[in-house]
């Protein structure tokens, strides 16, 4: 543990390890062997249920946002804890100024372009194998239509979402920080107080308290990267307004346009072919990383009729509604409401996805099992292996349709709203978020679903089924989206200070040392979960404070090339 007389002096500092803190920080620690690396954690081994930091933020609308406990996890591998594993790329169209999004996009095509070169590396630490996110381009895949009479046009079906194991950050390399000889681990510390930037916007130290004893110290840095996730990376900033002096006070945008995605679903789709040419569940590629196809929307086509990015994949039916007649189905369905047992299965907002928090219709869900036994115990004994004792787990459950007939998941775009936003409590300590969805996302919401159901009737493909009466789908869809999983927008990147909190390489505007690495900077959500993009954003980040003007192109190119070529294994 640090002391208040430590005279140690640190190259990098980095606040959070969450999978964008572990990147950064082991990514620059083996770019740069003779710099020292402190990582700082807030959570602890010894942590019990509970913390001052999530106990003290105010949801508004719990509708439509998790409580914070579902949310974010404290400790070395922050909410990797709970991950899923989903690993997606963001699209073209989410660099560009649409009008729906109301002059908010306020990053380009640039940084897309950029972030190429860091997706490899990025792919490693989630080892969810090579960054390869469209069907056409998996090595030993044949691709092959969705469905029977599928065809490509305004609507797509190779796009791919790829799985991590899911990887655990904080097991999974604990053993790696730990053997850096110039990188240091604390656990159970709270960032605190900023210096205030010199003239030149240079912060020097940064007052940390450790969360058992109150006792504070001071951390004295090169430079100091936020990675503590989007709420408290903002609440950090909000506490500091002193770091906003030499432009004159805090950034106008700082905590503001906070979105994450609608999600849900309010229709099935049927195929009209054969039922077993259906690809409904999920592909390996030739490493053996899980696979998935989405719809998507071709980028000209959402510019053109002002809507918003959607991805949309075939599901299983509602579980906790019997009419599914699956035994299989049934018994994952109870066991995930059976008291203990159902924690043990899914963190709480998987869980909640599942189940929609309902004890619905006990003895139809028997009904189903005994009907379908021995599948009804044989199915999830397969299945429970593959997604619990494999290594590479199995990311879900997707089950066959005999009548060509599934689900329909959406997963979309949120409008950068101003009025979506993450504030200090009265306090001065808490935070308060304020979240709500606008009536243009839940109607792009519903025109996409329209217009994938006009295009598969129209190449013969199939048809779409609406769960709701067309008049019932606006509040059907403000009803059942959850999100505050996705956290973006409230330090977003932008090339002025009037326009955002932190400039195209993360360091916030008015100092000339401070950084975010956190999905807060991204000022759109598009259709991905923000988990791998920000991966690479650290990657990018880590070269970029690597590469100093010391050092020469040539030099700083036979370094990355060391550093690439080593094994993280």
């Amino acid at each position: 543990m640090l002391s208040t007389d430590d005279a140690e002096v640190y190259d990098l500092c980095v606040i959070g390890s969450g999978p964008a803190g572990i990147i950064l920080a082991l990514d620059y620690a083996r770019l740069n062997p003779h710099k020292k690396v402190l990582l700082v954690e807030y959570g602890n081994k010894k942590q019990v249920n509970g913390n001052q930091l999530d106990s003290s933020i105010q949801i508004n609308n719990p509708v439509n946002h998790h409580q914070p406990y579902e949310c974010t996890n404290k400790g070395l591998g922050g909410t990797s804890a709970t991950w899923g594993g989903r690993c997606v790329m963001y699209d073209e169209v989410d660099f560009e100024d649409r009008s729906i999004l109301n002059g908010n996009c306020t990053w380009d095509k640039n940084i897309l372009i950029d972030i190429q070169d860091h997706l490899p590396k990025a792919a490693e630490y989630f080892e969810c194998g090579k960054p390869d996110f469209d069907l056409t381009t998996l090595t030993g895949v044949t691709p092959k239509p969705i469905a029977e009479g599928f065809k490509q046009g305004i609507v797509s079906d190779n796009k791919l979402e790829r799985y991590s194991m899911p990887t655990r950050f904080g097991e999974r390399y604990a053993a790696d920080i730990a053997s850096q000889k110039n990188m240091t681990l604390i656990e159970g510390f709270e960032a605190r107080d900023f210096e205030q930037p010199n003239e030149k916007g240079k912060v020097s130290f940064l007052t940390l308290r450790h969360v058992a004893t109150q006792k504070q110290i001071i951390v004295t840095a090169d430079k100091f990267v936020l990675a503590a996730g989007a709420q408290e990376s903002t609440r950090i900033l909000l506490r500091n307004p002193q770091l906003f002096k030499n432009i004159g006070g805090s950034p106008d945008s700082l905590g503001k346009y906070y979105q994450g995605h609608l999600s849900g679903k309010i229709a099935s789709v049927h195929f009209y072919g054969d039922p077993k040419k259906t690809d409904y569940g999920f592909i390996k590629d030739a490493g053996g990383v899980y696979t998935r196809r989405r719809f998507q929307f071709d980028n000209n086509f959402l510019k053109e009729n002002n809507l918003l990015n959607t991805a949309l994949w075939l599901d299983n039916p509602l579980y906790f509604d019997p009419k599914h007649r699956s035994g299989a189905m049934s018994f994952m369905y109870l066991a995930m409401i059976t008291p203990v047992l159902g924690k043990k299965l899914a963190p709480p907002a998987i869980a909640h996805s599942i189940t929609k928090g309902r004890v619905n219709n006990i003895p139809g869900h028997l009904g189903n099992i005994a009907r379908g036994v021995p599948r009804s115990f044989t199915k999830p004994a397969s299945i429970f292996y593959k997604r619990y004792i494999s290594k590479r787990k199995l990311p879900g459950v997707f089950l066959y349709s005999p009548k060509n007939t599934y689900a329909l998941h959406f997963h979309a775009e949120q409008i950068p709203f101003e009025g979506n936003r993450m504030r200090l409590a009265p306090d001065g300590e808490g935070l308060i978020i304020d979240y709500k969805l606008t009536d243009a996302d839940v109607a792009s919401v519903i025109k996409l679903h329209d217009v994938l159901d006009n295009w598969l009737r129209a190449t013969g493909c199939g048809e779409l089924k609406y769960w709701f009466e067309k008049d019932e789908l606006p509040q059907a869809i403000k009803t059942m989206s959850k999100d505050g999983l996705h956290q973006c927008g409230t330090t977003r990147i932008a090339n002025s200070p009037d326009k955002g909190v932190v400039d195209t390489n993360l360091k916030v505007w008015g100092t000339s040392n401070i950084y975010v690495c956190s999905s807060s900077v991204f000022p759109t959500s598009g259709q991905a979960n923000p988990t791998f993009m920000l991966g690479a954003f650290a990657v990018r980040l880590s070269r970029h404070l690597s590469y100093t003007k010391n050092k020469s192109k040539k030099s700083f190119k036979t370094h990355f090339q060391r550093v690439k070529s080593i094994d993280l294994n």
